[in-house]
């Protein structure tokens, strides 16, 4: 992890006060990067926001020195990372947590299961499977019509499923109801999301193998605070989202 100054590219609204930011940085750093894991990137000047903010990695092109970050824009600090101009300064600390450790197990089919903002970090998890000539299906889930987005991108790389929970757009309901429909065939299973989702996905598919990434707010971002800790799914201790995470094998914690 390295507290590094980058520089703002570009902003774009991709969905309902949904921002795709791209930050140019030094593609050997980039290189380090795994799927998954997030930046700790300061609002303003310390003064003006005391605590940084984690937002996930959703692409990474080491050759352009390219960054990229989606966020929605939920309260004061986000609303001005969003009317940031190309060319301004970034403080982030980067690359923090831990990612989905894919090197690590054998598989021929994944599938990626997003809701909402939790639907950025599988992007460039799907590309890095594909690299490794995994097949990858991806279900994402959104509110309604106008919060959809990476549907497209997605696509490129295999089957997409999108719902909505107002059927305004994809298929009415939630992910799980496209997993039981559909009944895709993979080895093992990623997902992030709100931990509602997070539950019902490993009810739902408590015969399968997986990994859940845990979104939650951060204090200090590297572990030493312990403001974002989650127990253990036997309540015998606890795990730093921050550090520890925010990738757990499914039965790892209790969400």
């Amino acid at each position: 992890m390295k507290l590094i100054n980058a520089e703002l590219r570009g902003l774009e609204v991709i969905a309902d006060k949904t921002i795709k930011m791209e930050i140019l940085m030094e593609g050997a750093l980039l290189e380090t990067i795994r799927p998954g894991q997030f930046v700790y990137i300061q609002i303003g000047s310390s003064s003006e926001h005391m605590l940084r903010r984690p937002i996930s990695i959703a692409d990474v092109d080491s050759k352009k020195g390219l960054l990229t970050l989606v966020f929605k824009e939920l309260g004061e600090g986000t609303r001005k990372l969003s009317n940031m101009r190309e060319g301004e300064p970034l403080n982030m600390l980067i690359p923090c947590g831990n990612g989905y450790k894919i090197d690590q197990i054998e598989m021929t089919n994944a599938l990626l299961i997003g809701g909402g903002i939790g639907v950025p970090p599988l992007y460039y998890l799907a590309k890095e499977l594909v690299k490794k000539g995994i097949g990858v299906t991806t279900v994402i889930g959104f509110h309604n019509e106008k919060d959809v987005f990476f549907e497209e991108e997605f696509k490129r790389l295999g089957n997409c499923y999108v719902t909505t929970n107002d059927g305004s757009y994809g298929q009415r309901g939630f992910v799980t109801d496209i997993i039981k429909s559909e009944q895709p065939v993979f080895d093992y299973y990623f997902a992030c999301g709100p931990n509602p989702m997070l539950k019902a996905i490993e009810s739902t598919l408590k015969d399968k193998k997986g990994f859940l990434s845990l979104e939650e707010r951060m204090g200090c971002g590297v572990g030493a605070c312990y403001a974002c800790v989650v127990p253990t799914q036997d309540e015998k201790s606890s795990k730093k989202i921050c550090q520890d995470g925010p990738v757990f094998h499914t039965g790892e914690v209790k969400i």
